[in-house]
């Protein structure tokens, strides 16, 4: 049986269901691979649409990225909107840009309707360490305003203790629109929805084969694991960077990346509330970025760091607990509770991969680090095109994606050779 790893998230959800492994043959409208955002977004969509759905989890639900991230609701694409525009024609942007925000209300939605409890906290920061990095903010605050967010404020130094106490920044960007969540419970709520409506989930339940069937007019996949099967009309593929090599077409066009978190002890809570006043999640604007916030229960949650090809470094503390201490040199006196780690799936051009194999196979992958909310969007693209509109969804699928060069062993050492040149250019300041 695969368990959660030892993380803050896992200790602290509260978890009250286990789901059972399928053991018996089904038959249902929809059938969905992966417990994650993607899979449980696109499963709630859909049920509520009316479409009968099994859900298959290979370990248990939020298990992957889901389970492990941030926490933060960050806005747009890992490519940001003038970017597409440069290499996709305006067209496109205006699409893409016109959803850049949707999923941040897609989570929020899904929250209040469901009354799920994952401790949300309105309110974000982009934080700068140099002037050019400010400048690259402010252009950003006039993009997205373009594009409809509203809820944007550029502060200087002068401002910044009102934020996050620190003297590491020279100014940034609130964004009201986003926010934070605990990630695991928000993943725990959603297949707790899904289940209220009609829908079925299965966890340890890791997907073996998939065979279409088309005879006549009647296509259909039969999805198999260990000790069921699903025969199914369509099949969403949600996996991402624990999909493993389930379709080698998607395998080849992503990457798994690692990222990194450590909680402290529980903080007085005079400390807690001094550190980030504002109780906004924060993520600075390095190509390498680090990322925190408070948690629920007065704990800080600090992340960053990218192991390309996946897994963790030696120490993960160690790693990470250097960048804590320069962001606020008061931790150095705290304790660290919990470490651990979790993949990301990467795209070459660092864009959203959603698209069809066949004509009833689906899939959505490769959010490159902006994953909570773009899984949430995609769900919801996901049911609109499986139930007749693929107007927005298509947008997606008509972007062009390119296998990793070379497979697997040289795509790893191509990324850290890009990556490194980046690393260099946020140290130097360029």
């Amino acid at each position: 049986m695969i368990v959660y790893p030892d993380s803050y998230y896992a200790a602290s959800a509260n978890r009250e269901v286990d789901y059972p492994a399928l053991a018996e043959s089904l038959t249902a409208d929809i059938c969905v691979v992966g417990g994650g955002y993607s899979g449980l977004a696109t499963a709630i969509a859909l049920q509520e649409k009316g479409y009968q759905v099994v859900l298959l989890e290979g370990a248990k639900i939020g298990y992957g990225a889901s389970g492990r991230n941030g926490g933060q609701l960050v806005n747009s694409f890992s490519r940001d909107i003038d970017h597409i525009e440069k290499h996709y024609g305006l067209q496109t942007a205006e699409a893409l840009g016109g959803m850049a925000f949707e999923g941040a209300d897609c989570i929020r939605d899904l929250i209040k309707r469901y009354n799920i409890d994952c401790d949300y906290k309105q309110g974000g920061f982009f934080a700068a360490f140099t002037d050019k990095q400010l400048k690259g903010l402010e252009q950003k605050q006039k993009l997205w305003q373009h594009y409809g967010n509203d809820k944007l404020t550029l502060v200087d130094q002068s401002s910044i203790k009102n934020i996050v106490d620190t003297n590491a920044y020279v100014g940034g960007l609130v964004d009201e629109h986003c926010g934070h969540i605990h990630p695991l419970k928000l993943a725990l709520g959603e297949a707790a929805a899904l289940v209220k409506i009609g829908g079925k989930v299965f966890e340890q339940s890791k997907v073996l084969n998939i065979e279409e069937l088309k005879a006549s007019n009647d296509k259909t996949v039969i999805v198999k694991t260990a000790q069921g099967q699903v025969t199914a009309k369509k099949l969403v593929l949600a996996g991402n960077a624990y999909m493993g090599n389930l379709q080698p077409e998607l395998a080849k066009k992503s990457m798994p990346c690692g990222t990194q978190i450590v909680t402290t002890e529980i903080l007085p809570a005079a400390l807690a509330q001094s550190l980030i006043p504002s109780q906004y999640c924060v993520e600075d604007v390095n190509y390498k970025l680090d990322y925190y916030r408070i948690t629920a229960d007065n704990r800080l949650l600090f992340g960053g760091g990218v192991t390309y090809g996946g897994g963790d470094p030696a120490s993960i503390e160690s790693f990470l607990k250097p960048h804590m201490d320069k962001i606020f040199p008061a931790m150095k006196d705290y304790k660290i509770d919990y470490a651990w780690g979790g993949d990301f799936l990467l795209t070459l051009n660092r864009l959203p991969q959603l698209g069809r194999i066949g004509e009833n196979i689906y899939y959505t992958q490769g959010y490159s680090g902006h994953g909570v909310n773009t899984s949430h969007l995609a769900g919801k693209l996901l049911a609109e095109a499986i139930h007749g509109d693929s107007s927005r969804f298509d947008v997606f699928a008509q972007l062009p994606h390119y296998n990793f060069p070379g497979g697997r062993l040289f795509r790893v050492p191509a990324v850290i050779m890009g990556a490194w040149y980046y690393g260099l250019r946020d140290k130097l300041g360029l």
